[in-house]
């Protein structure tokens, strides 16, 4: 099955979507985490934090162009909530140290299965430093990985990471538009299926060894 990358997006961050529950304070990561704000279910009221200074987080708003200050930690135009408030960058990383935010969102390059995660370096190409996300793997109360399955074909899911590590051993979850793994002391669990792929589909492509219980779920989106 061949998903556009647009479908793989929204796929992920509908189901991330529903891992919250109610007033929890919440920090996404840059590119496809930041897309979960749009799809927060309507009877459940939870708090954006945005590393770059901001509480009260609203959906995205593509048509924004009248405060080109508020935006998210990616630079991207966002709404606010009622009540919302902006602090400096040392208050948005006391609360993230702070053990205040109950989770967060981040993108991957690879995830292995001990939990360990690479999302900051890109062998052979220059980056400036890996930013807030050790601060906000070891700081948040749940780690959730949400990413593409491949990436131009290649697992991302793989035994040992193989690039440097952002974190060690602190991913709990991992949704990718095929399915959701649980990272447990005795391996990934695979919890939830996308219908639209095979079992075969998703160990073919998981170079991590899967614990697979009897009765699957579907993705719940």
């Amino acid at each position: 099955m061949t998903l556009s990358k647009e479908q793989c997006r929204e796929i992920i961050a509908r189901r991330v979507a529903r891992e919250f529950k109610e007033n929890d304070v919440i920090t996404l990561g840059i590119g496809l985490p930041t897309e979960v704000a749009n799809y927060i279910p309507h009877n459940i009221q939870v708090i954006f934090q945005s590393e770059n200074g901001m509480l009260g987080v609203g959906r995205r708003d593509l048509s924004a162009t009248d405060n080109p200050k508020i935006t998210n930690a990616g630079g991207l135009a966002v709404t606010t909530k009622p009540g919302a408030v902006f602090f400096d960058s040392a208050m948005s990383f006391a609360i993230i140290r702070g053990g205040h935010v109950d989770a967060t969102v981040l993108g991957a390059l690879q995830v292995d299965s001990h939990g360990n995660l690479a999302n900051w370096m890109i062998p052979g190409a220059f980056v400036p430093g890996m930013g807030g996300a050790m601060d906000l793997v070891v700081g948040a109360k749940k780690v959730i990985i949400a990413m593409e399955h491949t990436s131009k074909g290649k697992p991302r899911i793989v035994k040992d990471c193989t690039i440097p590590l952002t974190a060690k051993g602190e991913v709990d979850l991992i949704v990718t538009e095929r399915c959701v793994l649980e990272v447990t002391p005795a391996g990934l669990v695979l919890k939830e299926i996308n219908p639209l792929f095979s079992l075969d589909d998703i160990i073919r492509d998981t170079e991590a060894e899967l614990i697979i219980p009897e009765h699957l779920q579907q993705i719940a989106v």
